[in-house]
């Protein structure tokens, strides 16, 4: 397993700016987050989660764009092969669309993980990036679609202001949009800020990829055709495969399986679909290999796997 280079924990003076934002961001999402789980607020595209315990597995999920941040706790993501760690001294941000496997590493009854989720709008992006880059973006690669760094103040102190005016809805309306922009810029003036403002840039690679990603996950029960895929985007097959593999670290056979088999998964445990139908449904024309590639995936066979996703879940609802 690859883990990629992470920004040291701050230490002494580096982290005491943030520590009164980070208790009014823990204590707003508290009230907006009341038990375990994620909820959307009345803020679009915001989210709100909340854990009382330590996951014991990964939870498997496409995440689009979006900015990530912890006030309490810490949280690990997989992609692909590589493994990024976040809690509230980091910010994580998604470029692409991507299958991830994550898991809440620090939590507890006394002390549960509270993180937010920002959604980020490509085309905001682009008109903010203008502004604060008028001169043209700084020359930098444009790297995977997670990329994680330090967390500074007054990111903090702007999402702070946009949760409490989602409890003052007459106030949000007017006055969101306005927060939003600012975090978006705040962002883009970070270190961060080049590779966010490629979510943005039609002309980058990172755009181009993240239509073929569009295609693949509107596309994923029929045969993929990586040719004509590359030739959708306007890049040679070569050039496609690399710059693709660079985005996601997967290559793209390998992210329709992925989307494919999470999918499959979603279906058994939402619709009761059995395995066989799950894995047809999903564009599998082989009831065996659909089996292999599940059990590579998820840890085990897929009727196991959902009996015990499904225990789990029943023993929640039990308060165990």
């Amino acid at each position: 397993m690859a883990r990629p280079s992470t920004p040291p924990l701050p230490q002494g003076s580096q982290s005491e700016p943030l520590r009164p934002d980070l208790a009014r961001l823990a204590d707003l999402l508290l009230a907006h987050a009341p038990y375990d789980g994620t909820f959307e607020l009345r803020l679009p595209g915001v989210h709100a989660s909340r854990a009382s315990r330590a996951h014991k597995d990964f939870h498997h999920a496409v995440q689009r764009p979006a900015l990530c941040l912890v006030a309490q706790g810490a949280k690990r993501v997989m992609l692909g092969q590589e493994l990024y760690e976040y809690d509230a001294s980091r910010v994580l941000v998604y470029s692409v669309d991507v299958p991830v496997s994550a898991q809440v590493t620090q939590a507890s009854l006394e002390a549960p993980y509270l993180g937010v989720r920002i959604d980020l709008d490509p085309a905001r992006i682009a008109d903010l990036t203008a502004r604060v880059y008028p001169l043209g973006l700084p020359r930098r690669g444009e790297g995977r679609a997670i990329c994680v760094d330090q967390l500074d103040a007054p990111v903090i102190n702007a999402v702070v202001r946009l949760l409490e005016l989602a409890s003052r809805p007459d106030e949000a309306e007017l006055l969101a949009p306005l927060v939003l922009d600012e975090i978006l810029i705040r962002l883009l003036r970070s270190p961060l800020g080049p590779r966010v403002a490629l979510i943005g840039q039609e002309e980058s690679q990172l755009h181009r990829v993240a239509k073929a990603v569009s295609w693949v996950r509107s596309h994923f029960d029929q045969p993929l055709d990586v040719e004509r895929l590359a030739t959708l985007v306007h890049m040679s097959p070569s050039s496609f495969h690399q710059h693709f593999k660079a985005v996601t670290a997967m290559s793209p056979l390998q992210y329709q399986k992925a989307i494919r088999l999470q999918e499959a998964r979603r279906l058994m445990l939402l619709t009761r679909l059995d395995a066989g139908t799950a894995g047809r449904r999903v564009g599998y024309q082989s009831p065996s290999q659909f089996a292999r590639e599940y059990g590579r995936y998820f840890g085990s066979a897929p009727t196991k796997d959902v009996a015990r996703l499904r225990e789990q879940a029943e023993g929640l609802g039990a308060g165990e």
